[in-house]
This record gives structure tokens, sequence and C-alpha cells, in this order.
């Protein structure tokens, strides 16, 4: 053999021996060092998890008195392995079991499919569980028709009937809360993908709106699992693991159900009363805020819907109607979602730039029945002219004009349509001090945004319009092409992003582009009665576990504080209490033992019903009480109410009357919810069966 044959030898023996080095590490590393991660991804193909839900924790307001909790239903389940071996696969099972209660068969058939068995698009009301758990196919069966299927196994193999837990909204004293307990449901693929870094089961009930999405990770609890392994063939061979459910933490809030009872009736009340006065009337919201804290001690928001609907089964109309417009949306929290002009209530914004303005809040004022601006007349509430008044006299009667000539003087101060590089723009920020386009920051989801038509609004909007507004004959409707909208969309093509006589004219009485939300008007009084600090909305106090141990307690913030001047906001505050002595409050309070400050509104509404008639006036009443003393600031808002004296304000006083203890104009001893004259601060020993006075459910 030569040198070069062995040469040729050597290297494929090199070759050879690392080749097999090679695949001996490989080897080595499989089986050897990453062993454990192999065999637990082994595991988990032939592993399946049984979940077992956990008992959700309860929402209860500052007494105790649970606002959600569980009762106890009787499900009837169907086991998928068990009738997956039968012949006809349970077929038979199925359609027997729909005679017996009263279901239709392709429901049970649907509700028993694995979603993932499903074609795309016809997956409501699969199973997102596992098919080694027992489905449930109703949660509210009838014991004696449980009995029935228990007792004929035969007949119904796979089939049986287990005790549940049920989300419950006990509605004591007729309370409902929808809007800010929200409701549970079942997970879904949405919740699956949303996911936010927690770790969900398919088969888990979650929050869904409300509190109970908000504070879900505490209420939830921890569920039990049971992870079974399976052969090929799918049959349980074996049991991995066995743990048992943790129950969710409760919640405490500041809610109180006495008067969040009486807010919602006063709510109804008022929207019922604009109807009978001929206005549409047709939404609604009220608001109770501490205002040295910031907490909610009451929420309501109308219409409204049953939020136990859930767990009996919405059917297709139900759904529908939620979210319909013919039936004002019900599903729409009006109190932080609805955004709505506020009218005369933000006068007191006009006070706070008036006074830094220079006026004299004392002196003497013309209230002429219009101001003439441009080409166009500015009209005083009803065309009234009312002669010569002070300040206080003109938040009182709520006079237009005087902020009419004021907000125009000044913004020809500013230079018009020609602004200076540096305007003093006083009611821009005025309202700024506010923060008015900052949100309260209420732990409840999907807050809105309130719009402050400024400056910034102004080039914001003409960005996103212009197009449309210098194109308006091919882009608008036929109907949309009247004189005063052609003429409209000219000056918006031309100038729409600067601020013009009118703009600052109505935005001087709340008028124009600026829009709020009920709670951030709430705020803004409970500023003003607290003497200037701005507090963040909150409802949650504190998370206790069963045993009564503190997990989580909840501080509202300090968001700000009102640039007002001290003496600026004693006299906003007399001003205020000026309008309920002799004002437009006046003949609602009239008598009443409480003494209460507040500001109406009647807010003009541009557009038409789905019925084609055009809006009517949006009813406003905020205010804060007692006026010396003040503890309570008080917001009701009637969407096409008319009047706000006549329809929300007769709906504040129900409010005040409940909360001081009033029956006919008479403080009753004993009475009033909060004797110490502040909300409760200690927390409450929790138990479902804590009832609140006068309670019957």
């Amino acid at each position: 053999m030569n040198n070069k044959s062995r040469l040729s030898l050597l290297v494929v023996q090199i070759l050879m021996v690392s080749l097999m080095a090679a695949l001996f590490g490989r080897l080595f590393y499989l089986q050897v060092a990453a062993g454990p991660k192999y065999r637990d991804a082994a595991l988990s193909i032939q592993s399946r998890d049984v979940v077992a839900p956990a008992t959700r924790g309860l929402i209860v307001d500052g007494y105790g008195v649970p606002l959600a909790m569980n009762k106890a239903g009787l499900a009837i389940t169907i086991d998928r392995i068990a009738i997956d071996k039968l012949e006809d696969k349970g077929v038979g099972v199925m359609q027997r079991l729909a005679k017996l209660l009263k279901l239709q068969y392709k429901d049970i058939y649907q509700n028993t499919r694995l979603c993932g068995e499903l074609p795309k698009g016809q997956k409501a009301g699969c199973w997102q569980g596992s098919r080694y758990q027992p489905i449930p196919i109703t949660k509210s069966a009838d014991p004696d028709i449980a009995l029935q299927i228990v007792e004929r196994s035969d007949s119904f193999p796979g089939v049986d009937a287990q005790p549940i837990a049920i989300r419950s909204y006990p509605s004591y004293l007729d309370v409902n809360a929808a809007h800010v307990l929200g409701y549970v449901g079942p997970l879904t693929e949405n919740d699956l993908l949303k996911g936010n870094g927690k770790q969900y089961f398919r088969s888990e009930t979650i929050g869904k709106t409300g509190l109970e999405i908000q504070y879900d990770s505490f209420l939830r609890g921890e569920p039990g699992i049971r992870t079974v392994i399976v052969d090929r063939k799918e049959s349980v061979t074996r049991e991995s693991q066995n743990t048992k459910p943790v129950a969710g933490d409760h919640l405490v809030t500041s809610l109180d159900v006495r008067l969040q009872a009486s807010a919602e009736k006063a709510l109804k009340d008022a929207v019922m009363r604009g109807r009978a006065n001929g206005y549409t009337s047709d939404s609604g919201a009220a608001i109770v805020m501490d205002i040295k804290t910031g907490r909610i001690l009451a929420l309501a928001s109308y219409p409204t819907y049953d939020p136990n609907a859930w767990e009996k089964g919405l059917t297709v109309q139900q759904a529908e109607d939620l979210f319909s417009e013919k039936k004002s949306v019900p599903a729409l929290n009006r109190a932080l979602q609805g955004l709505f002009a506020p009218a005369s209530t933000f006068k007191s914004v006009s006070v706070v730039a008036a006074a830094a303005a220079g006026y004299n809040l004392n002196g003497i004022y013309k209230c002429p029945s219009e101001v003439q601006i441009g080409n166009r007349a500015f009209q005083n509430f009803d065309s009234k002219n009312q002669g010569s008044m002070n300040m206080k006299k003109a938040i009182a009667v709520s006079c237009d004009t005087i902020w009419y000539q004021i907000a125009y003087d000044e913004w020809v101060r500013d230079g018009g349509l020609k602004p200076k590089s540096s305007p003093n723009d006083y009611f821009f920020k005025a309202a700024q001090s506010f923060h008015i386009t900052e949100k309260v920051g209420i732990d409840l989801p999907s807050e809105s945004r309130s719009r402050l038509a400024d400056r910034a609004y102004k080039k914001s909007w003409y960005q996103q319009n212009k197009d449309f507004y210098c194109n308006y004959k091919e882009r608008a409707s036929k109907a949309q092409q009247t004189p005063f909208l052609l003429q409209l969309a000219a000056e918006n093509c031309v100038d729409g992003d600067k601020i013009r006589a009118g703009d600052a004219v109505n935005f001087s009485i709340g008028q124009g582009d600026t829009v709020v939300t009920p709670l951030k008007l709430t705020q803004m009084y409970a500023a003003i009665g607290n003497g200037g600090t701005i507090w963040q909305a909150l409802v949650a106090k504190a998370i206790v576990k069963t045993d009564g141990t503190v997990v989580k307690t909840f501080t509202p913030n300090k968001l700000g504080t009102l640039t007002a001047a001290p003496s600026t906001i004693k006299f906003l505050q007399g001003a205020l209490r000026e309008v309920v002595v002799s004002g437009t409050g006046a003949g609602v309070f009239a008598g009443f033992p409480i003494e209460v400050s507040g500001k109406t509104g009647t807010g003009q509404v541009f557009g038409r019903n789905p019925n084609g008639s055009l809006k009517d006036d949006t009813s406003w009443f905020a205010s804060f009480a007692p006026s010396k003393k003040p503890r309570y600031a008080v917001v009701m808002m009637v969407g096409q109410g008319g009047f706000g004296a006549s329809t929300s304000g007769v709906g504040v006083k129900q409010i005040y009357s409940t909360l001081f203890g009033v029956v006919g104009n008479k403080v009753v001893p004993g009475a009033a919810l909060f004797p110490e004259g502040k909300p409760p601060t200690k927390l409450p020993k929790i138990s479902p069966a804590t009832k609140p006075k006068g309670a019957t459910k």
C-alpha cells in the first residue's frame, strides 16, 4: 500500500470517528443533559388538564352588603369521553336530554363540541375546556328532572347532575348597578389572545366588564388542576397532579347599596318625568362622590340591563338590544363613556376665567336679550332682557349674554382671527386648570376622555376634516346640503383651524365642541366644593381574603389643584348657593332643609333621532352639599330631558333626601345614611348573608 492510499484511509477513519463522536454526543445531550426538557414535552403531548374553577370572590359595599356573590346552581353535565364511546356518538342521549330539559338538540350538540372541532365561523356556544371534564348543558336545572336523569343512568349514560356556583347579583333594595359591577362570562379566544400576562384555562369564567374585569385577577382565585395522562387512544392511564382550587379574594367598594338604590330610582324617575313633559328623554346618568376623597358612593346609568342575564343565557335579540340605537344602547355606561355639552354648568369655569382676566366679580353687568357678534345675534335664554346685575345673580339666573360679551371682548384682545403669539386665553386656561382633557382615572374600564375645544383642538380637528369641508358638495349627502350647512362648510374650509368669535362665545356657556362626561363634571364640582383639590375618582377600597386578611388597599390620588384664587372659589361657592336660593334651582329646592349649592344646565343638541325628529336639550344639575361644609357632590344628566331644574334638579333633590334622611322637607332624626357625617372608613366584616336595612331580597 502506497503512501497515498494510507493517507486516504486515515482521512476516512478520522471522518468515521468524528461522526461516531458527534452521534454519541447528541445522544448524550438528548438523553441526559436535555432529558428532563424532552420528557416534559412528551408528557405535555400526552397530558390533559381538567380544570375545577375557583369560587369567585364577593363584591360588597362599604358596609359589607354583597353586590355580587355566588349562589348554588344545579348543572346537568355531559361526559364526552363516555358518550363518544357509544355507537351513535351520543346522539340518542342528547336527543332524549333535549326533550327532557326542553332544549334544542342542536344547542346541546353545539355546547358539547370543542371549539377546535367546529368550522371557522360556526363556533358560537362551543366548549372552551377539555373533553376530560364534565361539560355543563344548563346551570339551573329543576331538581326533580335532575333526579330523573341520575336514576335513569341506563337511558342517560355519561350524563350527570352536580352542584355548581353561579355568579349572582342579588339586587338588594332593587339595586341594579350593572354598569359599575359588570358581569362575568366564559373565556373566549379573544381573551386568550389578549392575555395580558395572565394564565387562563379554557373552561374558566372571567370578568367581562365593570369591576368584574377591573379586579378579575383578585376575584377569580386559582382554579384547581387535575392533570391526567392519556394513551394514543385518548384513554386515561394515570393521574399526574391534582391541586384544589383556591377561592378568590373579596372586593370592598366605597358604594353604599342604599344610596345606589336611591340614585338609580331618582335617575329613572327623572327620565320618566322628562318624557311626561314631552321630551324624548332617552338616557341619563347620576353620580355621588365624596368630595374630600374622590370616592364614588353611587353611580347609575340609564337605560341599563340585567347583569344576571349572562348566567341565564342571552337570546340573539337580547344581545342585539344591548347595542341598539333604538333602545338607547343599554350597554353604554353614560356616567363615564357618554360625552355631552355641559351647557350652563360650565359657567363656573367662566367665573374663574373672568376673575383671572381682571373682571370685578362684584361689579354690575348688563344682561340684554341678545349680543351682536359679527353678522349673528347670540340670544339670551328665552330671549329675555334681564337688566343689570352683579355676577352672583348672573350665575343664579343663568344669564348668557354677560358671558357672550366678556368672551367676545377677550377674544378680540387676544387678536381675533389673527391671534397674538402668546394670547391670554383666559377661558381656555381656566378650563385646563380643571383638568378637563385628562381622564378622571376611575377604576372602571373604557372611560372616555372629555374634549376641550381650545386652539390645539381646532388645529387637530381641521387637519382631520379639511378635505371633507373643502369638497363638501361632492362629499356630503343631499340632505346635508342645506343653506346653513353649506355656509358652515365654506367657513370651516377657510378658517376651521382658528378660534372664531362664535367659538369663543359658545365656549363661555358650555356649548359648541366642548363635551364632558357626567363623571368629569362631578369631579369639577367636587373640586369647587372642597376648595380646589382635584381628586381621582375611585370605587375600590380594599381587597380582603376570606379570613379577613387585607391583601391590598386603594387610596385615591390628588391629581391637581385649581389655579383660581381662594377668593374666586369662595365667590363661586356663594354664587352656586344663590342658584338654589333665588335662581333657576329655587323652585325645586324650596323649603329643603339641607343647604345645597349647584348649577342648572340646559344643553342644546345638534342632530336628529333615529325616527328623524330633532334632538331635545340635555338636562343637567351639578351640585355639592351641605353648602357651608361641603362633603358630597351629586350630578345628574338626562339626555334629551329638557330643562335642567325640572328634570335633573328634582332627581338630585331625591338623592340628597336619601343621603341626609329628609322626608317631606324635614330631617328625620337617625335617618341619614352616614350618621357621623361622612362615609365609613373602617373595612366591614364580609358575609354573603349581610343585608342592608329594609332589604326584602
